[in-house]
């Protein structure tokens, strides 16, 4: 018995200490990214050549010119346009998003890659798995019979536990390695109008030019990760001409990997702001430093909107979270405009009509620290605007959140953000 004894406090003596040295191990063999922790100080602005080669240095990816981006609006829209590059496809096709099921809007894309890889084009699938549970499992087994090669992102195992939180969010597709979508819309029913007519508001984009080369190798990068394969070759990138006039610039964001590019890239955005920064954003939860620094550039003088959804919302919690840090951008004048007619979906940026940042990142934690994310950055007075323009129209249809509405809160909604807040850092 007394032996029995020994040999269960030997083997628990063991197994902690090999559980305290693998922690000691993981935790200094996992990369830990420089986080800005205060505002950022420029002596440029977007108009400096500066900006443009900061930007391209701290981002470490490139600007490239000879861009052409086509503005779509709307699920219906948006579908479509994507429907129809799909089946113009010769050689490849890779596509990314988040979440993907309905019937309505996931059959015609099951159809559509499904018909092209039965064709002979390489199509590429990569679909998040949390944000594509709802999806009925038979649209997976059907693209995969018809040749389409299928990875459920972060699918649960037990070897990647510690990573399961790690979504991609990101939202691209890329056709024949010479065109290419970007924007906010995932592929859901919720984008579709249903039996009450609303669908939720959304923009998207489709671009030719050299920069969706960058695209491609944003898609190549994660498809590497998830399946150990390098995609290479003319298929997936050809030779591509200038195809318009804009600068773009892609970026990427990857958790854990010490790449947390966004929250910085927008930090020194806003730091370079002197008249106007007009935000869309789904989600509205950044960190105390973030919002310092919309309150800096409002005592500046710069003209700051922000349009978020209302009470349509699809995640109720992260709205109360997120009002109860309003008060000090209330006081110092930020305009908050919550959308009234549905769900607003879109991330959009604008930065005094000069530079405009679209794609998949929302203004919170997931997309600043847990999320793969993907934005195309760019470089052009009039897009710069029209983004801008895009936000304002919206804004028509929202309501401004004032400092006495914000004060006259009833006390149940300001229970419920304390109580989120306790778990935003897994928002």
């Amino acid at each position: 018995m007394k032996r029995r004894t020994r040999l269960i406090a030997y083997t628990a003596a063991v197994v902690a200490v090999v559980f305290t040295v693998g922690s000691v191990l993981l935790y200094n063999a996992t990369p830990k990214p420089k986080r800005l922790l205060e505002p950022v100080a420029v002596d440029f602005d977007t108009s400096d050549a500066d900006f443009r080669r900061s930007m391209g240095l701290i981002l470490e990816q490139s600007i490239v010119a000879g861009n052409r981006i086509a503005m779509l609006e709307d699920g219906e829209a948006i579908y479509a346009d994507m429907l129809d590059a799909i089946d113009a496809a010769e050689a490849s096709i890779t596509f990314e998003t988040f979440e993907f099921w309905g019937e309505a809007a996931t059959e015609p894309f099951v159809e559509a890659l499904s018909a092209a890889a039965e064709r002979g084009v390489a199509v590429h699938a990569l679909i998040d798995y949390v944000g594509s549970v709802p999806a009925a499992a038979d649209k997976f087994s059907r693209m995969q019979d018809a040749g389409v090669e299928v990875i459920r992102w972060r699918k649960p195992s037990w070897y990647e536990l510690a990573r399961f939180n790690h979504r991609t969010h990101r939202k691209l597709l890329m056709v024949d390695g010479r065109s290419g979508f970007i924007g906010g819309a995932n592929i859901t029913d919720s984008w579709l109008p249903g039996d009450d007519g609303q669908a939720y508001r959304d923009h998207h984009f489709r671009v030719e030019g050299p920069v969706v080369g960058n695209m491609q190798a944003a898609f190549v990068d994660t498809w590497l990760d998830a399946s150990g394969r390098l995609l290479l070759g003319e298929a997936y990138f050809p030779e591509l001409e200038a195809q318009g006039e804009l600068e773009a610039q892609m970026v990427t964001s990857t958790p854990r990997e010490g790449r947390h590019r966004m929250r910085k890239m927008l930090m020194v955005a806003i730091a370079t702001a002197e008249e106007r920064i007009t935000f869309g954003s789904a989600y509205f939860y950044p960190d105390a430093e973030f919002l310092e620094a919309l309150v800096d550039a409002r005592e500046r003088g710069v003209d700051i909107n922000i349009l978020v959804p209302g009470d349509s919302i699809d995640m109720g919690f992260m709205r109360h979270a997120s009002v109860n840090r309003w008060r000090p951008m209330l006081e110092a004048g930020v305009a908050i405009h919550e959308y009234q007619p549905s769900m607003y979906h879109a991330k959009l940026i604008s930065i005094d009509d000069r530079w405009a940042s679209i794609g998949s990142t929302n203004l919170d934690n997931r997309s600043f620290r847990i999320n793969k994310e993907g934005n195309l950055n760019v470089y052009d007075e009039d897009f710069a605007q029209r983004i801008r323009e895009l936000i304002e129209d919206d804004i028509r249809h929202a309501e401004r959140y004032d400092l006495e509405r914000w004060e006259s809160r009833p006390w149940h909604k300001r229970l419920a953000g304390w109580v989120s807040m306790l778990a935003g850092a897994h928002f």
